[in-house]
């Protein structure tokens, strides 16, 4: 115990100066640092013996999360296998996925009904009933790590679901719990935040605020009406919701998902938006993180171009988040392939490969949200595409309203006023595999898979680290069912939400199945990113210019050893124009090719490395 003890004051000693100077800094108080710090031992005495000596060995190794070996899954527990245990069950399917990452979608308690996809968290120390209990995450999180795998969560910090204790007492009129969030007596402050905060569901959830007639008060909501912003101005926040992360992360997880990272400070005359004392916040948070249980990473859900992003892993010397989501590259992954244009995708591509080593982003095609169209419409104005008549277009070809697309999907939150929408569908359906397969048509199913492993192809190529979105892997289509459910007919989401298909994953090794193909495709792109010494985070990275806007090719280079991954995103073959000396190994095929104007099908990718 004295060792440990030495252990915790050892680290908490150096970071406790910045530490405490950024505490002191946002809220200068002195009793509410010391309590900080005295639960922080106290959340560190309780935290197992297993995770600290987990913590010890990923001391040593602080990169382990870079390595190419990682890959992730997004997965709705209930959806998946029904409840915790459930997926304790499934850990050998996820094994045989090559995913040693399971990022489990919101679980903890929220009022059905008014959850919003579980992130309105009534309680941040209780599972939802229906999945099964603390006890239970815990001993999943065990039996993955037995299995050498990571386990991933979202910590909702910005508000929390207006059925939470605080939110109780704040609405009996309880001015400590008042305090808490944002509470005004008149619509005049109100008023003066609509001015400069821009709304987040104009069409579902209009206005940053809303009115409670039994309290003749104002609430800061700025999602939805039953989600109630924190007000971070309040140690009493920051210190029980860090009391909570801790908590978390005794139970066993490895990655903690921060949510809506920009909007956690509030300043009126702001937007409220990636203000300067967030990343205090964040910073202050990864310092706890370190000196209590520093083999827990946090994962950042910031939802701007990646040159904008770059402020929220911090600096080298005062990092912040360990990694963040490459969100706009995914928005225009999906445009490239409907304009057959990678030009934009590439101009992405070259700021992300310029930016630091220690800057890890993840990688995805879909997950559990629905695409905003993010876009850099600066310079796609340039090339002649209008803002609000681009968005229309790629919204139509992505629910197959545009002539001759195969997508099908479905629009999420249209405003008939300012005619912007975002979209909804799964992977499969986005390729068209709903479509070929309603059609019954052979030619157009086959079209439909070499595109849906392209798009993996790809994503496993990219700088960062890779995460797969579940029933992808077997080609999972959109799921209408939630039309026939009154809690859910009102939100689209719930399109790409639906129950796992266990007896469509039975075809995963059959190949002559479309689940088969797709799954033993990536199997073997998984297996080969996880193997060849060119997908390491060390690698060098860069675009390769083979002269056709409809061809994305990717070169990695790592100690001697050079390899290019070309991606055709047109619906029609191509050439990609290049003259690459000396022969390459065909790593899909295993032949022996020359990379000299190389052709390739519509939608056809190739992955080669020099010989």
């Amino acid at each position: 115990m004295r060792k440990r003890d030495n252990a915790f004051q050892k680290s908490l000693s150096r970071h406790h100066d910045e530490l405490k100077w950024l505490y002191m800094e946002l809220y200068g108080n002195e009793s509410m640092f010391a309590e900080l710090t005295s639960q922080m031992y106290e959340y560190y005495q309780n935290r197992k013996a297993g995770l600290k000596s987990r913590d010890d060995k990923r001391e040593k190794n602080p990169d382990w999360f870079k390595k190419n070996d990682m890959l992730g899954m997004m997965l709705y527990i209930d959806n998946f296998a029904g409840n915790i245990k459930g997926v304790q069950e499934k850990l050998d399917y996820l094994k045989s996925c090559n995913v040693n990452c399971a990022h489990l979608m919101p679980f903890l308690d929220s009022p059905q009904g008014r959850s919003d996809g579980g992130y309105a968290v009534a309680d941040f120390r209780k599972v939802k009933p229906e999945l099964g209990t603390i006890e239970d995450l815990a001993e999943l999180t065990e039996k993955c790590h037995q299995k050498d795998m990571n386990v991933c969560m979202d910590f909702v910090m910005n508000h929390t679901s207006e059925d939470h204790e605080w939110a109780k007492r704040a609405r009996q009129g309880d001015g400590e719990y008042m305090s808490r969030y944002f509470f005004y007596d008149s619509n005049e402050i109100p008023e003066k935040y609509e001015e400069t905060v821009p709304q987040v569901f104009p069409a579902t959830a209009p206005g940053n605020f809303t009115y409670l007639p039994e309290m003749k008060q104002y609430v800061l909501t700025t999602f939805y009406p039953y989600q109630w912003d924190l007000n971070y101005k309040n140690p009493r926040v920051f210190n029980e919701m860090m009391y909570n992360f801790l908590f978390l992360a005794n139970q066993g997880i490895d990655i903690v998902r921060i949510d809506a990272v920009p909007y956690i400070w509030k300043e009126l005359g702001t937007s409220c938006r990636n203000l300067e004392r967030v990343h205090t916040i964040v910073r202050m948070m990864r310092i706890i993180g370190e000196i209590v249980c520093p083999s827990v990473i946090l994962l950042g859900e910031v939802v701007m171009e990646p040159e904008k992003v770059v402020p929220y892993f911090g600096t080298v010397e005062k990092p912040e988040c360990h990694m963040l989501y490459n969100v706009t590259t995914m928005a225009t992954t999906w445009h490239s392939l409907a304009t057959e244009d990678i030009r934009l995708l590439k101009q992405q591509m070259d700021v992300v490969n310029q930016l630091p080593k220690e800057y890890t982003f993840l990688n995805y095609l879909r997950c559990h949200d629905d695409i905003g169209w993010g876009l850099d419409f600066g310079t796609l104005k340039s090339w002649g595409m209008e803002e609000v008549l681009h968005k229309r277009f790629l919204n139509d070809f992505y629910t197959g309203r545009y002539e001759g697309s195969v997508s099908r999907g479905e629009l999420y939150n249209d405003d008939p006023v300012t005619q912007d929408a975002r979209f909804c569908g799964t992977t499969a359906s986005m390729c068209g595999v709903e479509s070929a397969g309603f059609e019954r048509n052979e030619t157009k199913m086959e079209a439909a898979i070499r595109l849906d492993v392209m798009l993996h192809a790809y994503m496993l190529t990219q700088s960062g680290i890779p995460m797969l979105y579940s029933g992808d892997e077997i080609a999972q289509v959109n799921d209408y069912t939630y039309k026939e459910n009154p809690l859910k007919q009102e939100d689209s989401r719930y399109i790409h939400r639906g129950a796992f298909h266990w007896e469509l994953a039975k075809n995963r090794n059959d190949i002559s199945t479309v689940e088969g193909k797709v799954f033993q495709g990536l199997t073997k792109l998984e297996r080969l990113r996880k193997t060849e010494a060119v997908f390491d985070s060390s690698a060098s990275v860069y675009t390769y210019d083979v002269h056709d806007n409809g061809i994305l090719c990717i070169m990695r280079e790592k100690a001697g050893e050079k390899f290019l991954g070309i991606f055709n995103f047109s619906s029609k073959a191509r050439t990609a124009w290049m003259q690459e000396e000396g022969n390459y190994k065909n790593l899909i095929s295993g032949e022996t090719v020359e990379l000299k104007d190389v052709f390739i099908p519509a939608h056809g990718f190739i992955w080669a490395k020099r010989i």
